[in-house]
């Protein structure tokens, strides 16, 4: 071989291997177990991991695998899913109650392993059983691998800011309460800011959170909401902050005093701290789309304290209306993907399936000798396609689509509404002709690498709100969103085919559509589900069984060997 050749191949080689040696195993024990805590004043026994609220950290960086160990001492069943991370070829990690595994039962334990490959940014982790995420969650912060860097200027620190939501109550029971009677669920007490109501509740006995700033400075605050019901306002008194990436994925820095993130939804946002010296409030209050429904209509606080800053008062935002559709929209619409970054994928342009999915509230029929408190007396069922998703209870999706076990679910969810309306007409609110639905467990197949467009349609049946949607194992491009009925002439007008934002959740508008495109290149079973938690138990969800790829490295592995039995 001459010099030159074997001088390139021993480089190959020694990036090959520095690219593997950059790469780690980080490893957690989560103990899941009852806590007992004080909030509002009033003692409460929560489920959480490790005694904290929320639970802990994990620090992780692109290549690293994540090795968790989650033993349930808790009184419930128990599944994590690590929210937004791809799971390639992990599919059985990735963690939702009997679409790719069995619940841990309480007493039991298990394992989950995989490679975190082709992601930067905040994600977070959480239960996927019931309401059990209300207090069952944490952050999934995943830093560029080492050697790379951020494409923005590094910061002086990072800052992790979780908005949550607390209830006087145990969860479970509030949940069951209201899956009883077919009814809403009773709103939360407080939300919460890193676990901490604040200053503006009647009690805030239990604290605030503080963060000190040293004036000059630029943090990276990495914003996630773990709220179950509830999209929220976030804002900063006096300050602006520069959007730099949604959902792990970057974006075109978006500079803005107002951030609007959906349950389930992360944003990572720069802030200088660029003001005299002071004390400043965070708060992050509900932006509540379904006009006349009861809801939280409370604020949580934390504040920001530059160092060296006498004693003051802090200064509070003045937050957008609760209504605010306008204020929600803009923000959500404006935000651009950066197509230089880091693991930026081009708009896919031949599209092999096309689905057109309504989603919103509906009813079925109050069961015989059942009392029913839904509207008409009968029970709220949420739907897609008229479709209202129940889970199986035998075995998994996943393990059924593995083992060609048949009676777990069909393959014949509906490509397109079976009846065409006026969708996001109210006075087709309480039509009976339309609001009922039934109770099924359909999938869609799609074949290997196939691309798929789905239009979000909002509808007003019941009520009409802003859904926001997650779709497990992908990003998704966001192409265009509008309000209205969808019309495909003047929509595709809207397009943007160049840099659109990738997220793995999305608020579809209230009364309105979102297009999303994807590549369905991750084999195995992937629920699309709407994030508010009320609406998983009673409907609102579909899945995808993506097929194997042509080669072993393109095909899903067997199942772990501890992988829960039902």
């Amino acid at each position: 071989m001459a010099p030159s050749k074997f001088f390139l191949a021993f480089a190959f080689a020694l990036l090959a291997y520095s690219s593997v040696a950059s790469a780690a195993i980080v490893k957690h024990t989560f103990e899941v177990k009852n806590l007992t805590t004080n909030r509002l004043c009033q003692e409460r026994v929560i489920t959480a991991v490790n005694g904290t609220l929320p639970g802990p950290t994990i620090h992780v960086h692109e290549g690293d695998t994540l090795v968790v160990h989650v033993f349930n001492k808790s009184p419930y069943n128990l599944t994590i899913h690590w929210h937004g991370i791809f799971q390639l070829r992990s599919g059985w990690a990735d963690g939702p109650e009997y679409i790719t595994q069995c619940p841990i039962l309480p007493g039991n334990h298990y394992t989950y392993r995989f490679t975190i490959t082709g992601q930067e940014g905040t994600l977070w982790w959480h239960a996927h059983v019931q309401w059990l995420r209300a207090t069952v969650h944490g952050a999934l912060i995943i830093r560029p691998r080492k050697g790379h860097s951020y494409p923005f200027p590094k910061p002086y620190n990072g800052v992790r800011i979780i908005l949550g939501e607390w209830w006087n109550a145990n969860v479970i029971d509030v949940e069951n309460a209201a899956l009883a009677v077919g009814a809403a669920p009773n709103n939360s007490n407080a939300f919460t800011i890193n676990g901490r109501a604040g200053a503006l509740y009647n009690c805030s006995s239990t604290g605030i959170y503080k963060l000190k700033v040293v004036q000059g400075k630029t943090y990276l605050l990495r914003i996630i909401n773990a709220a179950l019901n509830n999209q929220l306002f976030f804002k900063i008194a006096n300050h602006t902050m520069t959007v730099v990436a949604v959902d792990a994925s970057y974006t075109n820095p978006m500079v803005t005093d107002v951030i609007v993130i959906a349950p389930g939804q992360t944003v990572d946002a720069l802030l200088t701290a660029d003001q005299p010296l002071a004390s400043y409030y965070m708060a992050a209050h509900p932006y509540a789309s379904a006009a006349g429904v009861p809801f939280d209509n409370t604020t949580t606080t934390a504040i920001i304290t530059y160092e060296n800053a006498t004693s003051s008062t802090p200064i509070m935002p003045t937050l957008p209306a609760f209504n605010d559709t306008p204020t929600a929209f803009k923000f959500y619409s404006n935000l651009t993907g950066l197509v230089n970054g880091p693991f930026w994928t081009p708009v896919p342009l031949k599209i092999n399936k096309h689905m057109f999915v309504t989603a919103g509230l509906g009813l079925v029929a109050c069961g015989t000798n059942q009392t029913c408190e839904g509207p008409l007396n009968q029970t709220f069922a949420a739907s897609m396609n008229n479709a209202s998703f129940e889970l199986p209870t035998k075995l998994s999706m996943l393990q059924a689509f593995f083992f060609h076990v048949s009676g777990i679910y069909t393959t014949d969810f509906p490509e397109n509404p079976p009846l065409v309306f006026d969708y996001t007409n109210s006075s087709n609110s309480f039509n009976t002709s339309l609001v009922f639905t039934t109770k099924s467990t359909k999938a869609t197949k799609l074949k290997f690498n196939s691309t798929v467009q789905i239009v979000l349609q909002n509808t007003a049946l019941v009520g009409i709100e802003n859904h926001p949607m997650h779709l497990h194992g992908f990003n998704f491009h966001i192409l265009a969103q509008g309000f209205g009925n969808y019309d495909a002439v003047t929509a595709s007008k809207l397009f943007n085919l160049v840099n659109p934002q990738k997220r793995n959740t999305i608020g579809v508008p209230v009364g309105g559509w979102a297009v999303i495109r994807f590549t369905a290149d991750n084999p195995g079973v992937w629920i699309m589900h709407c994030h508010l938690d009320s609406h998983l138990p009673v409907g609102l969800a579909t899945t995808f069984v993506v097929e194997d790829g042509p080669t072993l490295s393109t095909s899903l592995p067997p199942p772990p060997a501890d992988l829960p039995h039902c």
